[in-house]
């Protein structure tokens, strides 16, 4: 699946309509999650069978085309499963039981309520809403793919104005040389990542870079505020500014992990990475703006994406152990994050992350196999892991 993305160029009175497109798909949403509240055993199909009993109620809700009411009931019901789910997977704590939003930013239309021009360069959207032509802005070309591969299309409301989603049904594959080579990940908040040939690479923290500007358009929201008061002029203007500070955040840290991750797929043919809980982990108190700053969860996305578009094999290891443990002898070597240097009694001296990235990759190694994939017989051709590791530590002790 592919997701093509272009801004619209459109009058104030068609963003008003998409607006109010919005805000009916949310209150089909939000009328979905009562009805399945004060009824037992409803299921995806009465949910979508329920959307036509609002369609004959509400006025306005007729106007959203039929397909974009059901996929609103499509977004109830993934509430409603996600909750089922974790609750039969007997997951500790909260079960996201499905809420009301008050708050949404797009609407979605399946394969009816729009069209394209001859030259696939105006969206039109047809429903009772009449939001008519608009311009799409964009450098991607729509001409190769046949409007019934366009499965979805969704309207984005963000702080710097309109997009459309195009979601096309299209398997993307790449055939690339194999490297020969295999690769092991240690993700920090020192370093980005440490490889297990003692590579490293920078965090570029740009929350922190940003912190001083983001404090400043804060601060000028909260001198414009007024309780109890009809918002002004000047305070929708702050409050616009930083949004869009907060949006260009955001899409520089996807940025940054996309082309990441593609460079390390294209450079490895097997990667191996910890499993963590990212969620989990920024509940620190003092450490959760860092973690949630890294986009640790954002490049193992992009990893598996670009995995399965190169072909390549990518590995989840379970993080326990991965820095106590040595890579040499298995002995438990305990250390405080402080300590940043490996030393075991066997005598092997290594730096702390470069550790915990080769017992990921032998982790990794020992898993596939059991999978039967054809990482042991890539290990195999490309030569022993010893001789492998060998050659890292040695590596590791000259450069100290």
């Amino acid at each position: 699946m592919l997701l093509y993305e272009f801004k619209l160029k459109g009058k104030a009175k068609q963003y008003r309509l998409i607006d109010e497109a919005i805000r009916t798909g949310l209150f089909i949403r939000n009328k979905c999650i009562r009805y399945w509240l004060d009824n037992s055993k409803v299921g995806k199909y009465e949910l979508s069978a329920y959307c036509k009993i609002l369609a004959s109620e509400f006025s306005f809700a007729k106007k959203l085309n039929s397909m974009a009411r059901q996929a609103s009931a499509d977004r109830a019901w993934a509430a409603i499963s996600r909750f089922h789910d974790n609750c039969k997977k007997k997951i500790a704590g909260k079960k996201e039981f499905p809420k009301f939003k008050k708050r949404c930013h797009s609407v979605e239309y399946k394969t009816t309520g729009w069209k394209l021009s001859e030259n696939r360069k105006y969206l039109i959207l047809t429903d009772g809403f009449e939001i008519g032509q608009i311009k799409l802005i964009g450098t991607y070309d729509l001409h190769g793919y046949q409007l019934s591969d366009i499965k979805r299309i969704r309207l984005v409301r963000r702080a710097d104005g309109y997009y459309a989603q195009f979601c096309i049904a299209y398997n993307r594959e790449i055939k690339t040389e194999p490297t020969k080579r295999m690769i092991g990940l240690d993700v920090g908040l020192t370093h980005f990542y440490t490889d297990s040939e003692g590579n490293h690479v920078d965090n570029p923290r740009y929350l922190h870079r940003s912190e001083k500007a983001l404090k400043r358009l804060q601060r000028r929201v909260s001198r414009k505020f007024r309780t109890g008061q009809k918002p002004s002029k000047n305070y929708i203007k702050a409050k616009q500014k930083l949004a869009k500070k907060h949006l260009k955040l955001s899409r520089q840290r996807k940025d940054w992990a996309c082309k990441l991750a593609q460079c390390v797929i294209q450079s490895n043919d097997l990667i191996a990475y910890e499993d963590l809980q990212v969620r989990n982990m920024a509940r620190n108190h003092k450490l959760g703006q860092s973690i949630s700053d890294v986009t640790w969860y954002q490049f193992r996305v992009w990893l598996e994406y670009f995995g399965r578009v190169y072909g390549k094999i990518t590995v989840a290891v379970p993080p326990e152990y991965t820095s106590v443990n040595c890579s040499n002898c298995g002995n438990e070597v305990k250390k405080t994050l402080s300590t940043r240097t490996h030393k075991c009694s066997c005598g092997l001296v290594l730096c702390r992350d470069t550790n915990a990235a080769i017992n990921i990759l032998m982790e990794a190694l020992s898993t596939v196999g059991h999978t039967g994939t054809r990482a042991k017989d890539a290990l195999n051709a490309w030569g022993e892991l010893s001789l492998y590791l060998d050659s890292v530590m040695s590596l590791d002790k000259d450069s100290r």
